[in-house]
């Protein structure tokens, strides 16, 4: 799909996602993928820095738009900024179309490094009015051998969190806990979304989805998921005690479309230290860090 198709809409408020074709052109995927090996390498602040220090060490990076300016330039990419000021909010009737963004993960996973077992995004970053968005951006070809992502189709639609528990394959899967209690025909059942470097898939917090260890010999498979909501949704996530979990609203975020409802309230400068999910083992969970620079 393109993104100036009018099913683009329908289509992803209707299934929980949507690929758009082209979307980044490819001088722009050739400077996200060279900052990989900077992180590696700890030419930026690591808080968990890679051992040894390459790529092959390192399935994601956390938070990389905290201390690059090349993915923080990929956040409010314009084509991609497009997209999120139609579908964001498509499913709310007064939204004006604007959007902020809180996350970026930088994915490396090489050759032999697990997937991600089913999950949702919206039990890890939670939104007030449903409007979570993923947007995966590949940087490599992305297909079955390689481990591309693979969606349920409309799991999103009731709105429900499921419960969490140990997926016992941590030969395809890294550590992270699976959802399940959930109809796994849903929609058709499962769905692989092979993608084209360039390619961009936006997929709603709510839709579960997941991806499988990469059996390629030779092949990464990297790509840069930002996370999106409605800028008008307080997001009460790593909220520090004592906060009013009514009113908890993460302020370390990004202006993408229009301007922030909130001036009020100001926009927190990010921490200046991003974290690692390495090759194998536990990775530091971002309060920690968040915690470390207060």
């Amino acid at each position: 799909m393109h993104a100036d198709d009018p099913q683009l809409v329908d289509h992803y408020v209707s299934e929980g996602w949507v690929i758009v074709e082209g979307l980044v052109p490819g001088d722009e995927l050739a400077a996200i993928r060279e900052e990989l090996p900077r992180f590696a390498a700890g030419d930026y602040p690591v808080a968990n820095p890679a051992d040894p220090p390459v790529v092959e060490s390192v399935l994601a990076v956390h938070f990389p738009h905290w201390v690059s300016e090349t993915v923080a330039d990929m956040v409010v990419q314009p084509g991609i900024a497009g997209v999120l000021a139609k579908i964001t909010g498509a499913h709310l009737p007064f939204w004006d179309g604007r959007v902020k963004c809180m996350q970026t993960m930088l994915f490396a996973k090489p050759p032999g490094l697990p997937g991600q077992a089913w999950h949702q995004d919206e039990r890890y970053i939670p939104t007030r009015d449903r409007s979570l968005v993923g947007a995966w951006i590949a940087l490599d070809d992305a297909d079955e051998d390689n481990g591309c992502l693979r969606v349920l189709p409309q799991s999103h639609r009731p709105g429900r969190l499921y419960p969490l528990r140990d997926h016992g394959q941590p030969d395809e899967f890294d550590p992270g806990e699976e959802a399940h209690g959930f109809d796994e025909s849903t929609g058709g059942g499962e769905v692989l979304v092979p993608a084209r470097a360039g390619d961009v898939i936006f997929f709603n917090g709510y839709l579960l989805h997941r991806s499988k260890r990469n059996a390629s010999e030779d092949r990464y498979r990297r790509a840069l998921v930002n996370h999106y909501c409605s800028a008008w949704s307080p997001l009460p996530w790593l909220v520090r005690d004592g906060h009013d979990i009514g009113v908890a609203d993460y302020r370390a975020i990004v202006p993408v479309v229009g301007e922030d409802p909130y001036p009020e309230r100001g926009i927190e400068q990010a921490p200046g230290t991003v974290f690692l999910r390495p090759a194998s083992g536990s990775y530091t969970d971002a309060q920690e860090i968040i915690s470390d620079e207060e």
